[in-house]
């Protein structure tokens, strides 16, 4: 019987835009809910690694033990390797993979990880059972997602509203769910696990730098990245409009009293024993 293949698409792609928030991602700043869970000596898989910045903070944290990072784009895996090299780490290695099908035996893993994931898959429910196969008894799933329509910010902006309602729209359409967050628990439980904590947290940008490099990348990643080509094949916007929206993301960083909040939902499932 074939694997089952990712049947969503990708809605950010990897320009430099994207990877410019990427590789900003730290285990204390996108994995904190979890951290005083782990151990030194543990194996951990860490699912939709992209860079491997989390990927190789993880693997520093347990360094008797081994961590996997797993992508669906072999070209990224470059750049992971390059961070870890970086960082000396030896307890590392990464390879491609499809969350709903992960080439690896039941019961491999202390901790499954994924961040930022569950929102751009098709099936998260088949993509959280494949989580809990290859988890070992007594083990964790954790995972992170955002939640678009929670995200809010100041001041208000019609040019914003604009950008929140193309981005639902064209990541739907590529068969993802946007507003993740608010889904993990209800998820969890449709996946078949019974001891699901759920919590929330969230990345604020409100200083000047801060402003100006969440502002700068949404503003290029809506020019130029693989979400700007899917909102105009899929006719939800033109040139023109997205030349719009980027310049209200420019105008709203350049505000004083700019203030931006990513809302999070998380959940730490530990597996029956």
């Amino acid at each position: 019987m074939p694997k089952p293949q990712e049947s969503a698409v990708y809605t950010h792609g990897h320009h430099e835009s994207v990877l410019r928030s990427h590789t900003w991602r730290t285990a204390a700043n996108s994995a904190g809910y979890l951290l005083g869970s782990l151990k030194p000596h543990m194996k951990v898989l860490d699912i939709g690694c992209g860079p491997g910045t989390i990927t190789a903070d993880l693997a520093a944290l347990v360094p008797e033990g081994r961590v996997t990072g797993v992508d669906s784009a072999p070209g990224v895996l470059d750049q992971a390797r390059a961070t870890a090299a970086e960082r000396g780490l030896r307890n590392v290695d990464f390879a491609v993979a499809d969350v709903h099908a992960l080439d690896h035996p039941d019961d491999t893993f202390c901790v499954v990880h994924a961040h930022q994931v569950l929102q751009h898959v098709g099936d998260p429910v088949r993509a959280l059972r494949e989580m809990h196969r290859v988890t070992r008894p007594g083990g964790l799933v954790a995972v992170r997602d955002s939640d678009y329509s929670a995200m809010t910010w100041y001041p208000l902006s019609a040019g914003m509203d604009d950008w929140l309602d193309l981005y639902l729209r064209v990541a739907r359409a590529n068969g993802g769910e946007p507003d993740a967050g608010r889904r993990l628990r209800s998820w969890a439980l449709r996946a078949g696990f019974t001891d699901v904590t759920a919590t929330s947290s969230t990345w604020t940008f409100a200083t000047a730098d801060e402003r100006r490099w969440w502002s700068g990348l949404w503003a290029d990643r809506t020019l130029a990245s693989t979400y700007a080509d899917r909102a105009i094949e899929g006719g939800h916007a033109t040139r023109e409009q997205l030349r719009a929206v980027s310049g209200a993301w420019r105008a709203w960083g350049e505000r004083e009293d700019g203030w931006f909040a990513v809302l999070h939902g998380e959940i730490l499932c530990r597996k029956d024993a």
